[in-house]
């Protein structure tokens, strides 16, 4: 059997098990393993060994648990409830300025967390119930907050571009540089399509009532201080390690610490809160680390076989593709195993796969991982088996049904499709930020 038809059927039964609800660790797990000891034999079962050493030998990876602790405190101690009940009054007065400030406060959570799980679960707990009561047009609700979730793995600091980093060998601080300006591009398309819809069609995003939003300025003033917390947090994470100040870990030990300290001088850091945050940290650390460790015996397996080659030789021997065109059929691959797993699976089985051959082309490294994570999340919210679909029904109240999140995500889509666009076509979107910060 040729290594071809090997990787082939790999993926095959990797998808028909995905296809039957199995857990995707277990499923890449066991299809790695299993397809190690068929063409090694007992030498093939130290792959899952190596890779778990792997794993343990990732430094940066303890970025992980501290970053989704911050995150989780942030919300548990209602930090972030206090910057949306902001943006709740001084946007109320719009159409659809509920909505807008949602947007705000999900690049807000992405600076704060780096997960878009985590702006999933803030989003659906503290905005959808608030738009819904108030009239909002369900659809356009489940959109925004799976769209403004979107953020949370492209905007710093992100786990997903720390990750992409570590396997690419590539500098986290210009990956994270580098995801600025996409990041907030699309965070304005955002903003500017809900204006306009909401604007045209004012029943699917009404503006708040009068008596909602008549405070004084003392008392706006005061939830816009309120609301300043949040950006000294993310500064004392992403400022200081942009200057040097400290280490990636290290940033990362002084969020979750400011986190800390920001609950405790709002008077909310009790013993309930502590254990929501340490249990919720937990599942979600050790959910990622189980997907890395799947997914590295994955890619050893894949490694094996030669399949960096053979993609090589796919792509530019035998179909003579230009080098557009070879990212292009890259993208649309994301699109289509995005539907299937997670983006850190994604990245680790799938990257080492691309990532030579991107530098091979000469297509810069860094703006590449801006680009994939763009697809990444572009393939979560894609009918019919994106994982946002089914993160958002999960938390979504019983009248949204899946019809209504799979219709509410499409003009969202369309929105992102033309900001990876833009983003392909002018690379300085990407890169500026980091070339100026560095010289390059």
């Amino acid at each position: 059997m040729s290594h071809e038809l090997i990787a082939l059927l790999m993926f095959s039964s990797l998808m028909l098990m995905l296809l039957t609800g199995q857990r995707v660790f277990g499923a890449v797990g066991f299809v790695a393993s299993a397809a190690a000891l068929l063409l090694w034999g007992d030498g093939g079962s130290e792959m899952a060994f190596s890779a778990s050493i792997k794993l343990l030998n990732w430094y940066p990876l303890l970025t992980l648990p501290l970053f989704v602790y911050m995150g989780y405190m942030l919300s548990e101690s209602g930090i972030a409830g206090d910057l949306y009940h902001a943006l709740h009054v001084w946007a109320g007065s719009l159409n659809g300025g509920l909505a807008i400030g949602t947007i705000v406060l999900m690049v807000a959570i992405s600076a704060m967390n780096g997960l878009s799980v985590a702006g999933m679960a803030i989003g659906s707990s503290i905005a959808l119930p608030e738009m819904l009561k108030r009239g909002y047009d369900k659809r356009m609700v489940t959109g925004v907050i799976q769209a403004g979730s979107s953020l949370g793995i492209l905007v710093p600091p992100s786990i997903v571009l720390i990750l992409y980093g570590m396997i690419a060998r590539q500098p986290v601080s210009q990956l994270w540089l580098a995801g600025v300006l996409p990041g907030l591009l699309l965070a304005g398309m955002f903003i500017a399509y809900i204006g306009i819809r909401c604007k045209l069609q004012p029943e699917l995003g009404p503006p708040l009532p009068k008596a909602e939003r008549n405070l004084g300025w003392p008392e706006k003033l005061g939830l816009l201080r309120s609301g300043l917390l949040t950006l000294v947090i993310i500064f004392s994470v992403i400022g200081l390690f942009l200057m040097g100040v400290t280490s990636l870990v290290e940033s990362a030990a002084v969020g979750a610490v400011a986190a800390s300290m920001a609950a405790w001088m709002k008077g909310r850091l009790n013993k309930d809160v502590v254990n929501e945050t340490l249990q919720k940290t937990l599942s979600v650390s050790a959910m990622f680390m189980w997907i890395i460790l799947a997914a590295l015996c994955f890619g050893a397996v894949f490694d094996g076989l030669g399949a960096v080659k053979a993609i090589e030789s796919l792509f530019l021997e035998k179909w003579e593709l230009s080098a557009w065109e070879v990212l292009i059929l890259m993208q649309i691959s994301y699109i289509v195993l995005g539907m299937f797993l997670d983006d850190t699976a994604m990245l680790v089985i799938v990257a080492p796969l691309y990532i030579p051959l991107i530098i091979e082309l000469e297509f810069n490294p860094i703006w590449y991982g801006v680009l994939y994570t763009i697809t990444c999340q572009i393939a979560y919210m894609t009918p019919p088996f994106g994982y946002n679909l089914f993160l958002m029904k999960a938390m979504a109240p019983k009248e949204i049904t899946l019809v209504d999140i799979y219709h509410s995500i499409i003009p969202f889509v369309l929105v992102m499709i033309f900001g990876l666009s833009i983003v392909m076509v002018f690379p300085d979107i990407a890169l500026w930020l980091p070339n100026l910060v560095y010289g390059h």
